[in-house]
């Protein structure tokens, strides 16, 4: 592979971009006309505007980025992350064209895509799953009697996606009743497809995800990372390893992720999440996000691994290089997503013009972003500015270096995350790393009512 189309745009498209560069691939940005003066853009050898800012108009077009590609030459595209990241009517337009699509193939990221079938197929592979029904339900009265086998609280899920639309956690057959059309009108409009999957809903639950290379040959698995700290299904921190997590459930949990993705003939990066129950110790498969997280640099840190650099590799026909017995875990890492939201107002977006820009920096901090002095936070795309990730040689160096970047880090002109990030360490809980996926909003609920 000689050139590379970067299918997206923000800081992942940075991230690609230097990935390439550092392999000798020269990349190709597309931007929209919102994008024009964008990072990603000057950083290519080469650039193509694809539509308007809206991104159904611009990045959401297959035709415009699969032309863009053969125009300038490229032989692969790289998704990124969202977008068009994990749809499999991309990957097969751009295996059609001749080109090679920087990840799985279009038949496994359909599989993977379908709640409901990556369900079976982790079953198949004799991978645990929450106990729910085996396929998707698309009426209330079905979603009634499966609740009814499972026990009450249930969730419902979007059998056709993610990202935490079309779910709903119900109480009791009343709550259901109300609840299921609502989530069920969510999802046919987010994801074309109605139909919900039921399951338990496990009360206590950290989310911890599995980071996996394979080649179509073989399988690595990279450990594992935290997640659990949401708001509203949004992840906004990460780390690894996942503290609260021991050798003996480590271990499950990798073989399990490398088992699935083995069975799938998984190729590329991939990651595997898990719940795990915060009682019983238990961990169940939720699903497969067949692409590059946003929160990789974690496991890169802890690694060694450039996981954008080994998806590239891979996907220009190289072997896995990376042995199992090669991968171990030094030290620990963690992530905070600062995005152009004010926490005083309930995290409202906050497009606008910025001014001076200061970013983190010093010994094991990293800081991916697109963001520049005299840029502007447009209103038509995701609101994250930066991930500021920072290594330390065990978790409590770590949270004290991400203190410090976070305080260096400053923005003229909108309001973000970073001044909360900094309010969230100094909570005892965080620091103790005992908290579940619903910790995060409990805490936010208890001081808005202070």
């Amino acid at each position: 592979m000689k050139r590379l189309l970067v299918a997206n745009r923000g800081e992942i498209a940075v991230r690609i971009v230097r990935a390439a560069r550092d392999l000798g691939i020269s990349p190709v940005a597309v931007y929209s006309s919102a994008d024009a003066d964008a990072p990603h853009v000057r950083l290519a050898d080469a650039a193509v505007e694809i539509g308007p800012p809206q991104a159904t108009k611009s990045y959401l077009v297959i035709d415009a980025l699969v032309a863009a590609a053969k125009e300038t030459g490229a032989e692969g595209v790289h998704p990124g992350y969202g977008f068009l990241a994990e749809r499999a009517d991309f990957a097969a337009a751009v295996a059609d064209a001749g080109l090679t699509f920087v990840g799985p193939n279009a038949r496994t990221i359909e599989l993977m895509g379908d709640k409901v079938r990556a369900r079976a197929a982790a079953a198949d592979a004799g991978v645990p799953t929450v106990p729910g029904t085996p396929e998707g339900v698309a009426d209330v009265d079905a979603a009634l009697a499966a609740a009814d086998d499972v026990g009450y609280p249930v969730m419902l899920k979007a059998a056709a996606g993610g990202g935490g639309r079309g779910i709903r956690v119900v109480a009791d057959a009343g709550e259901l009743r109300t609840a299921f059309p609502q989530a069920s009108r969510e999802a046919a409009s987010a994801f074309g497809d109605g139909r919900m999957y039921v399951e338990r809903f496990v009360r206590r639950a950290r989310h911890v995800e599995v980071q996996v290379l394979a080649d179509g040959e073989g399988v690595v698995h990279l450990y594992e990372r935290e997640c659990s700290l949401q708001r509203r299904r949004q992840k906004m921190v990460e780390e690894a390893p996942a503290p609260g997590i021991d050798a003996t459930k480590r271990e499950a949990m990798t073989a399990d992720a490398v088992a699935l993705s083995s069975a799938v003939g998984y190729t590329s990066a991939g990651t595997v999440e898990f719940l795990v129950d915060d009682e019983s110790g238990e961990h169940f498969f939720i699903e497969m996000n067949t692409r590059i997280q946003v929160e990789h640099p974690v496991t890169e840190l802890v690694t060694g691994i450039d996981l954008v650099a080994e998806q590239l590799r891979i996907a220009a026909g190289e072997p896995l290089r990376v042995r199992q017995d090669d991968v171990a875990v030094r030290g620990h890492a963690v992530e905070f997503r600062v995005v152009a939201e004010d926490p005083e107002a309930g995290f409202r977006p906050s497009p606008g013009s910025v001014g001076r820009v200061t970013l983190p920096a010093g010994p094991w901090v990293r800081c991916d972003t697109w963001l520049e002095p005299d840029s502007k936070v447009s209103p038509f795309y995701d609101s994250l500015l930066a991930k500021v990730v920072v290594w330390g040689e065990d978790r409590a160096t770590a949270l004290r270096r991400g203190g410090r970047a976070l305080a260096e880090f400053a923005v003229e002109g909108v309001p973000t995350t970073a001044g909360f990030f900094l309010e969230l360490l100094e909570e005892p809980w965080f620091a103790a790393g005992e908290f579940t996926t619903g910790t995060l909003e409990e805490w936010l609920a208890e001081r808005a009512q202070e």
